[in-house]
């Protein structure tokens, strides 16, 4: 298998992965996505919120060197619009997966001091990020009694036929 294949395989999963659980979550009740638990990020509404600017960010971060800064004051985003910055963002990684080399790097101001990081870094941080804030979610629709998707890799690899 071509190492562009499993980053894009890879990438696919956490795109599908990010939009299957919005789905679930856009037909929860505003009592509900106002639900948290301890150790979680914060509700589920604020958890969302956090996946997908974040996401916007580091996905800027690879494809400009610059970050994305969500302007404090802004409303909260829609589901509707979490979905449609969730594709572009979501497609993009899958694209940008095979274009960045293994001495890419971008600066990121590190508490003050300006570093070199790996772009291959902030692809890691993006799996791992989006995987722990929506195990997080699932976690809370669980304790209210809300069965979340099966998000696994070997459901993923069901859907695909």
């Amino acid at each position: 298998m071509n190492p562009m294949d499993t980053l894009t395989t890879l990438f696919s999963h956490h795109l599908w992965a990010n939009l299957s659980l919005l789905e679930s979550c856009a037909t929860l009740t505003p009592e509900q996505l106002d639900a948290k638990i301890p150790g979680s990020f914060g509700t589920i509404a604020e958890t969302w919120q956090h996946i997908v600017t974040s996401e916007k960010s580091y996905f800027s971060r690879i494809s400009t060197g610059q970050p994305y800064r969500h302007p404090q004051d802004a409303p909260p985003l829609t589901f509707a619009e979490m979905g449609d910055w969730l594709r572009a963002t979501g497609s993009g990684l899958i694209e940008w997966s095979s274009k960045v080399q293994a001495g890419d790097t971008v600066e990121i101001d590190w508490d003050g001091t300006p570093r070199d990081v790996p772009k291959a870094i902030l692809f890691t941080q993006v799996i791992n990020h989006a995987t722990e804030h929506r195990e997080q979610i699932k976690a809370i629709m669980t304790e209210i009694g809300i069965e979340p998707p099966d998000l696994q890799g070997w459901e993923y690899f069901d859907k695909l036929g």
